[in-house]
């Protein structure tokens, strides 16, 4: 049998050398004069290990990392093609500590097969849920999503089979389904993965919505900071479209949909569902007010579906193990898993989906290890860049989406940043008031002008100028943007500058009185 050896192509496995270490196995192979077979599949997202390549043997697959292009030479004096030690060695994938304490759904393939292998995506389950979805009515499938309680992974929460019946009750010549894959949070990288790692998930999920709603068209959108997952996706369609999972004929059954890549210009405000369908159509990335709804007058003013990647990733798994299976995990309103993407000054960064309900602490000390400095955890911000900072006081939070709203904060895309103690929460504070300055698309003011006076106002508080006043100013101004902007970008920035503030209130002291304290 000839070994085969996977070694990650995902952009965070490559980021961290595994190309120079893919170039390193093959020298090694051809000097030694051994034939095998080298599959670059996704990352399983344990990141602190990439690049981790592994090796299937008679015993199951072994693995190893974090790999260096130095170590090649060594492991194969150290028998790794047949599972020998090394100082390398992890032993069984799935028995890493990090990978062994998931429940993964979304992502049960990813990190596995090679992406681009259909035919491998079958073998681990694939298509199931498509091919269920096609013998059911349009109804009975968006009963099916409403039942399994799967609300939108892409940071608003809202109930997907909600949106699916808007849509699919709403007349149109025409429907579309869009997939948000303009992923622009700080500290996440779900949407990425899966598009890198298993992107035939996202493809069946897209056409499971499509048939769901009378839609026969879909795009996907995905941020130019992306072109490893541009050119996964764009082969991918291919592969499904010739193989008839994409076409006229779904799966051989009257059911038509197709689908397309486009690519961003790399405008955080695209993020916002009315804002990309702008873009899409060839027009300025701006909020659109609303009503109507996207799903009552959106892409080209039809009926469409908005949807993120992880959303759409997760309905297969609903169609093919049913909506009981999936709402059986979780808690509260907030059902099935979550990818919940930890990183920042974290010493076991990486992806993991989990149940909803662990608690932020068991995340950040028990999965995350604390930070890699090895200070004392100061902060998390939860939810990218819009997302409150919690102090410790706060890590018995469960992860749940009414759990972190009554504590003024919110889960978003499920990316956590963790900072140690030396973190100035006031430079974070004007941080998050100057990106909303840089991102705003101007369209209105309280989020155009609100956060640009925001960073003149926490300057002012820096230089310890009238601090009492200057801080009513700034909770003023967050109430503004809060209330009155459009979307969610200049009405999410005072989460990160309120949580500063009030759980940092001795990081916002004036200078003398701050390095007197310390």
């Amino acid at each position: 049998m000839i070994p085969r050896i996977y070694i990650p192509g995902d952009s965070g496995a490559l980021a961290l050398g595994a190309e120079k270490v893919a170039k390193a196995v093959r020298a090694e192979l051809a000097e030694r004069g051994i034939e095998a077979k080298i599959v670059r599949n996704g990352s399983r997202g344990a990141y602190f290990l990439e690049p981790m390549v592994e090796v299937a043997t008679a015993n199951g697959r072994v693995a190893y990392g974090p790999v260096k292009a130095s170590d090649v030479k060594s492991l194969f004096d150290s028998g790794f093609l047949t599972g020998g030690h090394h100082k390398r060695w992890l032993g069984a994938p799935d028995k890493i500590p990090f990978l062994a304490k998931q429940t993964r759904l979304t992502f049960a393939r990813c990190g596995i097969n090679d992406p681009l292998s259909l035919d491998a995506y079958k073998s681990l389950g694939g298509l199931k849920g498509l091919q269920n979805a096609v013998a059911m009515s349009p109804a009975d499938i968006v009963k099916h999503v409403t039942e399994s309680g799967l609300r939108g992974r892409g940071g608003a929460g809202f109930p997907t089979g909600i949106k699916w019946k808007t849509v699919l009750d709403t007349t149109g010549d025409r429907k579309y389904i869009v997939c948000n894959a303009d992923e622009g949070d700080s500290a996440t990288f779900a949407d990425r993965m899966i598009m890198e790692g298993d992107p035939f998930v996202l493809i069946e999920g897209m056409a499971i919505a499509g048939i769901a709603t009378g839609a026969t068209k879909g795009f996907v959108y995905i941020r130019s900071e992306y072109p490893h997952a541009v050119a996964v996706m764009n082969k991918a369609v291919e592969v499904a479209r010739k193989a008839g999972v994409l076409g006229v004929n779904v799966l051989g059954s009257p059911n038509a949909f197709d689908m397309e890549i486009r690519v961003g210009a790399g405008a955080y405000v695209c993020g916002e569902e009315t804002s990309l369908l702008n873009s899409l159509e060839g027009k300025r990335g701006v909020v659109r007010a609303k009503p109507p709804l996207p799903a009552i007058q959106g892409l080209f003013g039809k009926p469409t579906v908005i949807n993120n990647v992880i959303s759409l990733a997760s309905v297969p798994v609903i169609m093919d193990k049913g909506a009981a299976f999936y709402k059986d995990f979780g808690m509260g309103r907030s059902r099935g898993t979550i990818p919940i993407q930890i990183a920042g000054n974290v010493k076991h960064g990486g992806l993991f989906e989990t149940a909803f309900g662990l608690t932020l602490g068991e995340i950040v000390d028990d999965i995350g290890g604390g930070t890699a400095t090895g200070r004392p955890v100061k902060a998390v911000q939860v939810g990218g860049p819009l997302g409150a900072y919690f102090p410790r006081a706060l890590f018995d939070t469960p992860f749940d989406y009414e759990e972190f709203a009554k504590r003024d904060g919110l889960i978003g895309h499920a990316g956590i940043t963790v900072f140690d103690d030396t973190a100035d929460m006031l430079k974070q504070a004007r941080f998050a008031m100057e990106f909303c300055a840089i991102e705003s698309c101007g369209k209105c003011t309280p989020c155009r002008i609100g956060s640009t006076r925001g960073v003149e106002t926490i300057d002012r508080l820096a230089a310890g100028i009238e601090p009492e006043k200057n801080l009513a100013l700034v909770t003023d101004l967050c109430n503004t943007m809060k209330f009155g902007s459009l979307c969610a970008l200049g009405g999410f920035t005072p989460y990160p500058v309120m949580s500063s503030i009030t759980h940092f209130p001795e990081d916002f002291k004036p200078a003398p009185a701050r390095v007197a304290a310390e």
